[in-house]
């Protein structure tokens, strides 16, 4: 593996807008199974960007 991997810049306001519309998504269905995968995606983006503890200190 090399050392020069690029890492992209991810805004707040880009995760923050994709995980509300990813939580909306998830309400609007009806299948349990596609419910799940699109809360993994949601906490995964959420992820990217805000670790553990912040999430901690916001509960």
């Amino acid at each position: 593996m090399t050392d020069d991997i690029e890492y992209e810049e991810i805004t707040s306001d880009e995760v923050d807008r994709v995980v509300a519309a990813l939580e909306e998504l998830a309400a609007s269905v009806t299948s349990e199974t596609i419910q799940a995968f699109l809360q993994e995606a949601s906490h995964n983006i959420y992820y990217l960007l805000y670790d553990d503890d912040e999430a901690d200190a916001a509960a």
